[in-house]
């Protein structure tokens, strides 16, 4: 059966905050950003704005009536600038009107005047002068200092990562209605409607049950909506509730782009040692995370940073440390893997960099050091149902490495132009959040008595099928059609104390929840069934649509069961709730059980660099995934796809550039690329690992939304090793994205490995 999300997708009829009905009366919000990084406000003139026609008010931060705070982790940052501005397109005021049209140029009329101070835009000088969202954050395991002495070969070096800009289809926007007594209701484009609903009664000094949050889907978010959807639904609550008018925002795409955060940056030292034989010692690694200018969730990723520090890969002795660096630029938030890939690629790095002193091939090293069951990892949990070793040795089969290799000699040395490479991208990833009071969901679920089924969880649809998966899983637990079962718009008011729909769990803990509602049910309609029959209610089984006694069908079908069970007064509204068992870390001993699970897999990725234009392009990724027992294939091969392409912009083309003085120079399209469909390798080929169930998640799944998205690293790789098989490179510099740019600039031979950009 074709999910009616996927469908309402393709043909352009899944309902965005802007599709959304406007009631009469909506006014329209437009943002003024600050226009420089650093400043003292000096004079804010809201009077020649607010003569304009059609302008109902323009708000600042005297007109919030409660906190001017929208910080989650850290209370750090304002909802309006108050005093000073610390990054380009932070909220100074917020013009209402009748159109947007007129509220855009009511903003351009306001004046304002800035005492401009002294920026910071990158992390290691943020560090040095003690500009740190929090103090530093270090795990280890073993004694690194003492493993140094018995390493055969040390490398170490320096691993810088770009950021990436999300680029969902449906902008930051929020639409406020105001309802009677005071409450509101509001429609945010939001993967933590909870979230929203908790910073706005701060904002505005209510309470939670005053508002409303519902979302009916969005419109992608890959972590942009986690915590950066909140200021604009904020803003557009507040402006609803002073005037009592429904108000709408939505941002255009440059003012997304240029306002909003991204991936964090990275730059990291590294230290690698290994033995005799290759196998891997001790690591030492420093992270210094550009955060922005305020917390955001940079305390929470980077956290995520340190757990995946030595990948897939068994390192007995390990000490890392990160800084969230308090820079002038956007907070930079979630990104699908939430701080993972930043850490990988700085491993994969110094492996290269191992690899290439020792005069041999990265995937020895990755193999002879992969992970085995019951490895501890540096924060003290050992792996179970580890399938590091299987991913990649089912990968080197199945897609022919050693053939593969052959090719790529026998061409490279027929070739003067153009150069093949090939890598290998193990990967291991925990699945959780790692704040254990997160791992929580509800669900209600209620049959009606035509036999239709509405169901609600804290699950947001934002086009990684959820909505398919919990549908299934309502479906299977009440033996019936899932044509049957609607999946209900996401609540505060039918699901109370949401977590964000992150980290890829919303299957994990709202399917559970729906699992165990239904359960519920079915239990109780196998009791009413067995009293209609006369049987043991633990002979009946519903399958179907029909009850089953002993594997045989009876007479009974599901209409008439559900009637039957409503006229004997039984309750047919169930409400579930589940959480993660088992979950536990101590951030001061650095030891614990942060994760369910982890998630394995393999990917085998070819790239080909032209050596005459500088031009890379990726030519094959073949992956072997561990899906756990997959709810969807379909679904799931989809996200698997998606994440991999996505992965590989981030390493290949994805590269946000600012100007000097902080203003974001790649604000749109033409001047910020992303993979497009001439991009897509020709080859994208994803196998799921068989006999791979996972009992730690619901019906024996896996998570898939973020895993994937590191297969991408592979790209960087694969195109390094291509550069190598016609010039030497040095092996104490890596910088992605490896752009054209950079990659002509290191055929050229610029000791800048890569073509960097440096702030130092």
């Amino acid at each position: 059966m074709p999910s009616p999300d996927a469908v309402a997708h393709v043909r352009a009829r899944s309902p965005f905050v802007d599709d959304l009905p406007e009631p009469e009366g909506t006014l329209h919000g437009a943002v003024l950003p600050s226009p420089v990084a650093h400043g003292r406000i000096l004079r804010l003139d809201t009077a020649p704005a607010l003569a304009m026609p059609g302008v109902a008010a323009v708000l600042t931060a005297a007109d919030v009536p409660g906190e001017n705070q929208i910080g989650g982790i850290v209370q750090d940052e304002a909802l309006l600038a108050q005093g000073e501005v610390h990054h380009v397109g932070q909220p100074v005021a917020l013009v209402v009107a009748a159109t947007p049209r007129q509220a855009r140029a009511a903003r351009d009329l306001i004046a304002l005047e800035i005492e401009e101070l002294e920026a910071v835009f990158d992390p290691r000088r943020a560090a040095e002068r003690g500009k740190l969202i929090a103090p530093a954050r270090t795990i280890a395991c073993g004694d690194v200092d003492e493993a140094w002495a018995r390493c055969a070969t040390i490398v170490e070096g320096r691993a810088d990562s770009g950021a990436q800009e999300h680029l969902y289809l449906e902008t930051q926007a929020c639409l406020a209605v105001p309802e009677a007594r005071g409450r509101l209701h509001l429609f945010p484009a939001t993967q933590s409607p909870s979230g929203v609903q908790r910073i706005t009664a701060r904002v505005l000094g209510l309470q939670m049950h005053d508002i409303e949050v519902e979302v009916q889907r969005l419109g992608g978010a890959f972590g942009g909506k986690e915590d950066q959807a909140t200021p604009w639904a904020v803003m557009a609550a507040l402006a609803a509730h002073r005037l009592a008018r429904p108000v709408k925002i939505v941002l255009g795409r440059g003012e997304d782009m240029r306002m909003t955060g991204k991936r964090h940056p990275y730059s990291t030292d590294f230290r690698l040692g290994l033995d005799g034989e290759g196998r891997f010692l001790a690591f030492e690694a420093t992270y210094y995370q550009s955060s922005g200018a305020a917390a955001d969730l940079s305390t929470a990723i980077l956290q995520r940073t340190l757990f995946h520090a030595t990948n897939a890969y068994f390192v007995p002795n390990v000490r890392v440390t990160g800084f969230c660096c308090r820079t002038n630029l956007p907070p930079f938030t979630a990104f699908r893997g939430f701080g993972g890939p930043q850490a990988m690629f700085v491993m994969e790095s110094a492996i290269a960099a191992a690899a290439e002193r020792l005069g041999r091939p990265a995937r020895e090293l990755q193999e002879l050091n992969l992970l085995r069951e019951n490895d501890p990892l540096p924060y003290g949990m050992r792996v179970r149902r580890a399938n590091a070793r299987r991913s990649f040795a089912e990968a080197v089969e199945r897609f022919g490495l050693g053939r593969r290799l052959r090719e790529i000699e026998e061409h490279n040395a027929a070739s003067p132009l153009l150069k093949r490479g090939l890598a290998l991208m193990p990967v291991c990833f925990g699945i959780s959040f790692t704040n254990a009071s997160l791992n929580q969901a509800g669900a209600l679920v209620h049959i009606y008595t035509d036999g239709s089924v509405s169901l609600s969880t804290a699950a947001v649809e934002m086009g990684q099928g959820v909505a398919t998966k919990i549908r299934r899983i309502a479906a299977g637990a009440l033996g019936i059609s899932e044509r049957r079962i609607r999946v209900e718009s996401t609540s505060t008011s039918r699901v109370a104390n949401m977590s964000p729909t992150a980290a890829s769990t919303a299957t994990d803990l709202n399917g559970m929840a729906a699992l165990l509602a239904c359960r519920m049910l079915a239990s109780r309609l196998r009791t009413s069934a067995a009293e209609l029959l006369d049987v043991r209610a633990e002979d009946l089984e519903l399958r179907g649509e029909r009850v089953l006694l002993s594997g045989e069908v009876t007479d009974l079908g599901w209409n008439e069961l559900v009637a039957a069970t409503w006229k004997r007064r039984v309750d047919l509204t169930a409400h579930a709730f589940y959480s993660t068992p088992n979950l536990h870390f101590d951030p001061e001993e650095g030891r614990g059980r942060p994760f369910a699970y982890h998630v394995f897999g393999t990917a085998m990725v070819e790239a080909t660099v032209d050596l005459l234009r500088g031009t890379a392009t990726v030519d094959a990724v073949h992956v072997v995934h561990d899906a756990g027992r997959s709810l969807d294939p379909l679904v799931d091969r989809g996200q698997a796809e998606g994440g991999i392409v996505q992965g590989l912009g981030w390493m290949t083309m994805e590269d946000l550039v600012h100007a000097e003085d902080g203003r974001l120079l790649s604000d749109s399209l033409a001047t910020y690329k992303i993979p497009d469909l001439h991009f897509t390798p020709t080859a994208l080929e994803v196998v799921f690992l068989e006999d791979a169930a996972n009992p730690a998640a619901v019906l024996q799944t896996k998570a898939i939304g973020e895993p994937p998205f590191m297969y991408g690293i592979g790209a960087f790789f694969a195109i390094r090793n291509a550069i190598c098989a016609a010039r030497p490179l040095a092996v104490d510099r890596f910088v992605a994205p490896l752009t054209n740019e950079r990659i002509l600039g290191m055929l050229d031979g610029k000791r800048e490995e890569q073509g960097a950009r440096s702030e130092e």
